[in-house]
């Protein structure tokens, strides 16, 4: 399909001087959408890798062969039916994630972004986020994505050590990170993210901690700091089974965790979520579209989404997920148009458990005015306001349920996990009373 080169390329241009000028930090994140909103994020899989990372189990595939040009035409077809299908209106950001993305070809990203504006309205400022490995991220190649459209990169540097690197199956040294996150700086300033991993096995809190301090002192705006989760079926995982390699300790990764954030804290940093960390209002606008339980559509191999099929004739939250394997998904967008594999409608209490899930993860929580977006009836106060359970949860320190909404105290997102047992129980056992009738999922 030829799209309309002189709209998009306008597009591109629009976006560049865009770039230049900053959001200013609001009081919590970007605006939230209502279930029903014409706007939505976009998230679009490339499932390749020069390699599969020992620790890892997404979506993702060795290339052999790869004819980029046939994925790009899947990817923008897709792309196009399922904005016609959601009904949405504007997209608010977009994200390339994968796989490892930065192996795509420039021209890849710029015909989905192209298409994105051919299709429905994109604006100029619009989040548009490329995930990079410091091996396929040079500088120049760098620049072609951002003549692209891509405005914010996240860097996959994982450790600031060689042999935790080795030990993660990383195609990257310290010091390509350290040259990549300079160079990216560079050309996105206050636009760049990095990943740090904690938790390792064997690794110890004194070494990881200054491995953070050294990526303190040459960081940009927003950091994310991840606990390594071991996944059947992932050579990490074997080698830990085996007894080849020591299982991580769980107390030292907690220590980890909580002296991290109090050392990001310390350096001006907001943790505006449970593992994500920013400071001078550079917040990740596509991930906060996920934590507020925005729509957002799923393009690519094995990717997930979330919308109301409204273009249609639909009115309830499905859930999608891609058809995994590529050549497969391909066969499918060519014959259908797109490769969803399963379509799941979601419940209201479904729905519920979600917002309140997904919302309890940032620092904000779940505002009144936003929960009752997604139920007018049954306020926080019907649901908490009475529980002994929350009164104890509030009286530890742990949890705050006031004017504003319900939300963790910084404490209490450090365990977000242990107080989420006893509020999505509560929700489940108020939405009984009021539909007696209603039978939970198995």
């Amino acid at each position: 399909m030829a799209l309309p080169r002189a709209r998009a390329r306008g597009w591109v241009k629009a976006a560049a001087a865009a770039q230049r000028r900053r959001p200013a930090e609001d009081a919590g994140g970007p605006a939230s959408a209502a279930p029903g909103s014409p706007r939505a994020a976009l998230y679009v899989h490339w499932p390749y890798c020069e390699k599969r990372c020992s620790y890892c189990s997404f979506n993702k595939y060795i290339p052999r062969g790869v004819d980029e040009a046939a994925l790009r035409r899947c990817l923008v077809t897709e792309a196009q039916t399922l904005l016609r299908l959601s009904g949405v209106r504007r997209v608010e950001s977009v994200f390339f994630g994968g796989g490892t993305p930065s192996l795509a070809s420039p021209h890849t990203v710029a015909a989905v972004l192209e298409a994105v504006a051919q299709t429905t309205h994109l604006p100029a400022d619009s989040e548009v986020t490329l995930e990079a490995n410091p091996t396929s991220a040079s500088g120049s190649r760098l620049a072609a994505f951002g003549a692209a459209g891509v405005n914010r990169l996240s860097i996959g540097l994982q450790s600031l050590d060689d042999t935790e690197l080795q030990l993660l199956g990383r195609t990257h040294s310290a010091s390509d990170a350290l040259q990549t996150l300079a160079e990216a700086q560079r050309l996105f300033p206050g636009r760049v993210s990095v990943d740090l991993m904690l938790g390792l096995p064997a690794q110890q809190v004194g070494p990881w901690l200054r491995q953070l301090r050294e990526l303190l002192r040459c960081c940009d705006d927003h950091v994310s700091l991840y606990q390594l989760s071991l996944e059947r079926g992932t050579t990490l995982f074997t080698q830990v089974q085996q007894g080849a390699l020591p299982a991580p300790d769980p107390e030292l990764a907690a220590e980890m965790y909580q002296e991290g954030r109090a050392i990001l804290r310390e350096a001006g940093f907001r943790q505006y979520e449970v593992s994500n960390f920013a400071r001078n209002g550079a917040l990740s606008t596509h991930n906060w579209t996920y934590w507020q339980c925005g729509q957002y559509l799923g393009v690519g191999p094995g990717a997930h989404g979330r919308f109301i099929p409204q273009g249609a004739g639909g009115h309830t939250r499905e859930a999608r997920i891609q058809t995994l394997e590529p050549d497969n998904w391909m066969k499918e967008v060519m014959l259908f148009g797109h490769g969803t594999r399963r379509r799941m409608p979601l419940s209201e209490l479904e729905l519920l458990e979600e917002v309140l899930a997904m919302g309890l993860r940032t620092d904000v929580g779940i505002t009144h005015q936003h929960w009752q977006q997604f139920e007018p009836q049954l306020t926080l106060w019907d649901l908490f306001g009475a529980s002994k359970e929350v009164k104890e949860l509030q009286e530890q320190g742990l949890l705050l349920l006031d004017h504003r909404g319900l939300r963790c105290s910084w404490e209490g997102l450090a365990v977000l996990d242990s107080l989420l047992l006893s509020l999505l129980s509560l929700l489940q056992e108020a939405w009984q009373q009021r539909n007696p009738s209603s039978v939970p999922r198995g």
